[in-house]
């Protein structure tokens, strides 16, 4: 279940408090009583002026760009937060078949989308 806060992300996992997030189809132990609708968070992120800077610089040498990556785990994490608001909304206990999707927007800007359809469980 998971707690909306602004919480740094890259502690190892998103926290899971209120909300049950799964990319599954159901959840053990639990039945769905409601589906709601479909639930997502939306970001376009670019990277700031010295993020590319650096980052260009170190994609000449090959490998994993760190400063890319800070951009899009932190986009991921605001489209993820984004998404878990909206569930709240509709008053949803858990969010099933949660995906993420990525495009790049325009050069430079990336869309993230958080999405899941968000339903109301109970106990089996």
């Amino acid at each position: 279940m998971s707690n909306v806060s602004n919480a740094p992300y890259r502690a190892g996992v998103e926290p899971t408090q209120t909300i049950v997030v799964t990319t599954s189809n159901e959840i053990a132990g639990h039945r769905i009583t409601d589906y709601l609708g479909i639930v997502r968070g939306v970001i376009v992120r670019a990277t700031s002026i010295g993020q590319g800077f650096v980052g260009a610089f170190r994609s000449l040498g090959g490998g994993n760009i760190k400063e890319y990556v800070d951009v899009c785990e932190a986009a991921r994490h605001d489209a993820y937060l984004q998404m878990l608001a909206h569930a709240q909304m509709l008053d949803a206990n858990a969010i099933i078949a949660m995906r993420y999707d990525a495009t790049e927007f325009i050069q430079g800007s990336t869309e993230v989308l958080a999405y899941g359809t968000a339903v109301r469980v109970v106990r089996a």
